[in-house]
């Protein structure tokens, strides 16, 4: 059952180059004005969490550069995204079963419409993950979205189903939270965790499926994470993949239970693959300096690794591993040299990328009382901009010194999501609310 109402169409205001022009030149079109603009799914045009504007508010409260904040109708853990004039965030309508997207005006914060299904099935979940925890995916043509075992629904920009494929049922005691990935005309999924796990690509056009390569979940021999000596330890990938370029070749990169995998994104096939997680991932992988750094969560381990290769490259590209790390369900960021991690006890860490030593490892500061991070890290110049659960934004130097150039509060709202950011705005999603910060009017 498909309910939807649509009031207005707008065209997009940034007349930019496709934001994908075919499967071989990935990232050649995303161009500077694209970054500046959209944020069009999880972690922004590149999935590395990295903007080029430099022109974000730096200071704001629940009333100071507001441009506005509209209701949200239930909790929600997804992140927005941005094309154009619109934003859009997937929405769960708990006591009516409904799965829905919503789109919002930029400017005013007005519902546009709001399109989606009714799932009367269970699902399995952590109390703390609502369904429509993935955030959906945009390349200003159409928007698509996961709701689970209802299925991955596509839209166009006025809310119109073009299509809905239904993958089968997506079964975990912790549930799903994996955002799909827009790459030329696929759109590509990490179906999982649970028993039926598997990496499918879509022609993003008709919802067919072009490829599709099981994971199969299988436990380890031994776990030195969090779950050690638990012979029925919980495992699980809830990474989202990442796209990066290699010796010129395109390689579709996801953090998996024990492995660090590069598949080739247009056909599926396994290039390579790197050892040394745990079997929990919840963070996408993280990528720059031509490195790739992946992190396994609950205490489990981080490995840093040099895409390419064929086969088990474990020997010959991982450049280094740690083991026992701080509990991790958020994303970082690489600059100059350094990674930049959050976690989620409320630390950051900052590491020197090639060997892995920790330059320092500091408690970030924080108003609400809820100062733990599952949001991701941006990345805006030098600035690093990340959420806490109070909804605190913390603003710090990217930087070997440690620097603390500010904190903002929006009045303790649980946040679980990640900002987005475009065209000087800030967008926040809370539990209660979806906040536009801006020092500009439009």
């Amino acid at each position: 059952m498909l309910d939807r109402t649509i009031s207005f169409a707008t065209l997009p205001y940034v007349k930019a180059t496709a934001y994908f022009l075919s499967l071989g030149f990935f990232f050649s079109v995303i161009t500077t004005s694209a970054l500046a603009a959209n944020w069009p799914g999880w972690r922004g045009p590149t999935g590395y969490g990295i903007t080029t504007e430099t022109n974000l508010p730096t200071k704001w409260s629940d009333t100071e550069n507001v441009r506005w904040k509209v209701k949200l109708p239930n909790r929600g853990n997804s992140t927005p995204i941005v094309w154009g004039k619109k934003v859009f965030v997937s929405q769960p309508i708990e006591d009516e079963n409904r799965r829905t997207l919503i789109c919002f005006d930029r400017a005013t914060g007005k519902q546009l419409w709001q399109s989606g299904t009714v799932f009367q099935e269970t699902e399995t979940s952590h109390r703390t993950n609502p369904v429509c925890s993935p955030s959906p995916t945009t390349d200003g043509k159409r928007v698509i979205a996961w709701f689970g075992s209802a299925g991955v629904f596509c839209y166009d920009m006025d809310g119109k189903q073009l299509w809905h494929r239904d993958l089968g049922k997506q079964s975990h005691e912790w549930g799903y939270a994996a955002s799909p990935v827009i790459y030329g005309d696929l759109c590509i999924l990490n179906f999982g965790p649970g028993e039926r796990s598997f990496l499918v690509a879509l022609d993003k056009k008709t919802g067919k499926t072009v490829w599709q390569v099981d994971l199969p979940q299988v436990q380890p021999k031994e776990r030195t994470d969090g779950f050690a000596g638990d012979s029925k330890g919980i495992i699980g990938s809830w990474s989202t993949p990442i796209i990066v370029k290699t010796n010129g070749r395109d390689e579709l990169v996801l953090s998996l239970a024990e492995w660090l995998k590069g598949f080739d994104p247009k056909t599926g096939k396994e290039l390579w693959r790197v050892g040394g997680l745990n079997p929990l991932l919840y963070t996408s992988p993280i990528y720059g300096d031509g490195i790739v750094v992946a992190m396994g969560g609950f205490h489990g381990t981080t490995i840093a690794a040099k895409p390419g290769g064929t086969g088990d490259v474990t020997d010959t590209h991982r450049l280094w591993q740690k083991s026992r790390t701080k509990n991790r369900l958020s994303s970082g960021v690489i600059h100059n040299g350094y990674l930049y991690v959050p976690n989620t006890p409320g630390i950051a860490e900052c590491i020197e990328l090639a060997t892995g030593k920790t330059i320092w490892d500091e408690r970030l500061p924080g108003i609400g009382a809820k100062t733990e991070f599952w949001s991701s890290m941006v990345l805006a110049g030098d600035k690093i901009y990340i959420v806490n659960q109070s909804g605190d934004c913390v603003i710090l130097r990217a930087s070997p010194n440690y620097e603390i150039l500010g904190v903002n509060a929006i009045g303790s709202e649980l946040t679980n999501g990640s900002l987005a950011v475009s065209d000087g705005d800030l967008f926040i999603r809370t539990h209660e609310h979806l906040w536009c910060i801006s020092e500009t009017k439009r």
